[in-house]
């Protein structure tokens, strides 16, 4: 298993991972299986979306928001982080990725994102191959 430290800036944001990911294939020589990435926190996320319109980035944090809206009064987790509880759930902390010559097995247009919603932290990505 790799671990690749991900710094995070913002409270919310997306950051493309998709490099850092096939990086460990390429060091580990992976040349035709799986890879697993895992993110082990309960209020960040992974996903695969459109890496080539920073439009979707933008179009996906805001539907988020409008789906667990930070500071809603209702919410009863003492923290203040409710909304990034519900928008790591609702993306997911896992990704299976198929690797094959060595390379992701991605669309033309798809990226790895590690999504942040209760930032800046330093945050753990695990990646498992097989």
């Amino acid at each position: 298993m790799q671990i690749i430290p991900v710094k995070t800036r913002h409270r919310v944001e997306l950051i493309d991972i998709t490099d850092q990911i096939g990086e460990v294939v390429t060091t580990e020589g992976l040349l035709s299986g799986l890879v697993v990435a895992y993110v082990p926190h309960t209020t960040a996320g992974i996903t695969i979306n459109e890496n080539a319109d920073p439009d979707v980035v933008h179009d996906l944090l805001l539907c988020l928001a409008k789906l667990a809206p930070a500071g809603l009064s209702q919410y009863r987790h003492a923290e203040g982080n409710s909304d990034a509880h519900v928008k790591a759930s609702l993306i997911g902390s896992c990704v299976t990725i198929i690797v094959e010559n060595g390379k992701l097995c991605l669309g033309t247009w798809q990226g790895v994102f590690f999504c942040e919603f209760d930032g800046p932290r330093s945050r753990r990505l695990m990646i498992q191959l097989s």
